[in-house]
């Protein structure tokens, strides 16, 4: 049954204290509370080096059978090598992460471009060849160039996610081409009507049969946090009426 996924960029901040964090907590106990109040997190640390597999562990220990993690693909992929001539590496990368997904526990990996690499279609379909077809993979693109049909189908064709991302610059195209939904909310508040816009997009989603991951950016105030634990809630709730 198709089901909200939501989280926050990270969770080892203690500036979350006391607000979502307790005061006294620990903060390698950071993740244990955090996975009682939400179901996902984002890694961001994988773009810069890879996992080890005693911190996999670690992470798998932490957090019940439903959690995911979301994780960020290493930057030699998506920003020295810019997709290209990646065939060596995509292996190398995803085999430090196989531990989640042998486990269950493994969510969307983000290709997250840079700024500014501009659309190429050829590029992005001989890139998704690489990629397992069981691999539940998402893009995130932040040149406007990309939001076009030939992006849309080559995701398609793969069962790839286009990654929503909001920020105050840019916003991606609310296009499913996937199993699976992504998004991330990267701006700095929401007011009360943006976030039950949110709600009502991600249960139109549910309804369609598509998982959503939803993602908050992680601020010097634990804001984006408390954000998630509402929407889960009230994404969740039976609408009224």
């Amino acid at each position: 049954m198709p089901q909200l996924f939501t989280g926050t960029s990270g969770w080892a901040y203690p500036t979350w204290k006391p607000d979502f964090y307790p005061a006294k907590l620990a903060q390698k106990k950071f993740l244990g509370h955090y996975a009682k109040q939400l179901n996902t997190v984002e890694v961001n640390f994988t773009f810069r080096q890879l996992v080890k597999e005693t911190t996999i562990q670690n992470w798998m220990e932490a957090t019940p059978g439903h959690f995911r993690f979301g994780i960020k693909a290493h930057q030699v992929i998506t920003h020295i090598k810019r997709l290209k001539d990646t065939q060596d590496f995509v292996p190398r990368f995803l085999a430090t992460i196989e531990p989640l997904a042998a486990a269950g526990k493994l969510g969307p990996v983000l290709f997250q471009l840079p700024p500014n690499l501009k659309v190429d279609a050829a590029l992005l379909k001989d890139f998704l060849t690489l990629l397992p077809r069981t691999l539940p993979a998402a893009f995130e693109f932040r040149h406007a160039s990309w939001f076009e049909d030939s992006t849309y189908e080559a995701l398609k064709t793969s069962a790839a996610a286009l990654c929503v991302a909001e920020t105050e610059t840019l916003t991606t195209p609310d296009v499913p081409t996937g199993g699976f939904v992504y998004y991330r909310f990267r701006k700095p508040s929401y007011s009360g009507e943006e976030r039950e816009s949110m709600i009502a997009r991600i249960r139109g989603h549910i309804a369609a049969g598509r998982d959503v991951f939803a993602y908050f950016k992680h601020e010097e105030t634990p804001e984006g946090a408390l954000y998630a634990v509402d929407l889960l809630r009230e994404a969740n709730a039976q609408p009224q009426g």
